[in-house]
Formats: C-alpha cells, sequence, structure tokens
C-alpha cells in the first residue's frame, strides 16, 4: 500500500476577493509569540476555506505559504444588563510561512 501525493491545487483569486478573505491581522499576546516561528495570524469570514486563504496571502503580500491551519470559535451566550446576549462566532487562519519570507504588519497594506 503505497502512498500517493497529493495534487498541488492553485487557485485563481481576484484582488477584491483576497481582500475580502483576509479582515484583519490579530495582534495579541499569542500571535505575537506564534511569529517567532513564522506563523502569522488573521481574522477571515466563516466561509473561507484554507486554500481561499492561501492564495490570498500569496496575492496580497507577495509571499510563499507553507500551510494553513483555521480554527473556529463558537460565539458563547452572555448577559448585558439583566438581558440575554450572543456573541457572533469567529474564525482566526494561523498562517504559516516558508523560511525566508516575512510579512511587516506594522507597515499595512
Amino acid at each position: 500500500m503505497s502512498i500517493r501525493a497529493r495534487k498541488k491545487v492553485n487557485i485563481n483569486i481576484s484582488q477584491n476577493k483576497a481582500y475580502q478573505t483576509i479582515l484583519k491581522p490579530l495582534v495579541t499576546e499569542r500571535s505575537t509569540q506564534l511569529s517567532e516561528f513564522n506563523k502569522i495570524v488573521f481574522s477571515i469570514p466563516l466561509t473561507a476555506t484554507k486554500l481561499e486563504v492561501k492564495s490570498s496571502i500569496e496575492k496580497i503580500f507577495s509571499v510563499k505559504v507553507k500551510s494553513v491551519n483555521t480554527i473556529l470559535t463558537k460565539g458563547k451566550v452572555k448577559r448585558f444588563k439583566g438581558v440575554l446576549g450572543r456573541r457572533s462566532n469567529t474564525k482566526k487562519a494561523i498562517v504559516t510561512l516558508a523560511p525566508g519570507n516575512t510579512i511587516d504588519l506594522s507597515v499595512g497594506v
């Protein structure tokens, strides 16, 4: 039984779609620690896929992406002044860049 390599899939994405896929970079204490390992965290729409995120990052920042991990955080039910409310669901993407590539988030796009 042999293991076949996956097919390389390239998605051609427009510049407008790329900017709609990447909502904002997340700068937290944990994401700053991850940047030491060449990983950057972005907020993305709930409908975005890993391939869309990868091609968007490569198009916007002109870098080579090694891998993309996504996290879907379900919103909690909270009380505010006695009224029940619900936080919205969020999705994050942790993007690992290939060695030798960097993204400087302090400059902007």
